[in-house]
């Protein structure tokens, strides 16, 4: 157990270090685009599906987000296929009718390696319809180590705007004995990543007079009926 809370808080200090600016730079934007009316929508694959999935619906986290869910990339339907598809260049085409991605959006793509189809084909449709997009994968894949997959040969971090870099190994261990790697990294710093760029929303949102919409803790007395105003304001474009 302590071999594992020292490894994750020397990379935890890391990327505080090295991802602080641009923590700061894309809060900066996504702060922007939410006054705009835009939502800040998630796509991930698998194990990345689920840092998506950690923002949505959250106590004390902004309301208008909303994951991309395409079941056939997700665990629950099978983790085996949810990986094949995610390698697929075609996948992207079963779902692509039904992405809703305005220009006033943030679209975040989550990819670890940062090489595989469909997170790639995501980040570009996003582009081309002029939402604001970010990575949050880790750089230690890019370059030689890591070839796109991608028929294109771009990586994603070739394709969006700016890079939450989890800087987590190939490979996703932090520990190794006799060659094998574990202590996978990349939800915990992913996460953190995550959050600590929607706190800075908000706190941008107070700097500029404005009221945060954040969910209270349907364990709170009264947090009903302020929850219920918030999605009745969002519900046209995101499914609580």
């Amino acid at each position: 157990m302590i071999s594992y809370f020292t490894a994750i808080d020397s990379l935890m200090k890391k990327v505080f270090l090295e991802d602080k600016q641009a923590v700061k730079r894309i809060a900066d934007e996504m702060t922007k685009r939410l006054s705009s009316g835009g939502i800040i929508q998630l796509f991930g694959c698998g194990h990345s599906h689920l840092i998506a999935q950690e923002p949505y619906y959250r106590s004390g986290g902004l309301v208008p987000v909303c994951p991309i869910f395409v079941e056939p990339l997700m665990l629950h339907d099978g983790a085996i296929e949810s990986s094949k598809n995610e390698k697929d260049p075609d996948f992207i085409h079963s779902f692509v009718g039904q992405l809703d991605i305005r220009p006033e959006d943030t679209v975040i793509v989550i990819s670890t390696s940062g090489r595989n189809p469909v997170p790639i084909e995501v980040a570009m449709k996003a582009k081309e319809r002029e939402a604001y997009t970010i990575s949050i994968q880790s750089l230690c894949y890019s370059g030689e180590k890591s070839h796109s997959k991608h028929i294109s040969g771009k990586r994603l971090e070739d394709v969006v705007d700016d890079v939450l870099n989890t800087h987590v190994p190939i490979g996703d261990g932090l520990l190794e004995t006799n060659g094998l790697l574990y202590a996978p990294a990349s939800s915990v710093i992913g996460n953190t990543l995550l959050h600590a760029t929607f706190t800075s929303v908000i706190e941008k949102m107070i700097e500029n007079g404005l009221e945060p919409p954040i969910f209270k803790s349907g364990n709170v007395d009264g947090s009903t009926e302020h929850n219920e105003q918030l999605v009745q304001k969002y519900k046209e474009r995101i499914l609580f």
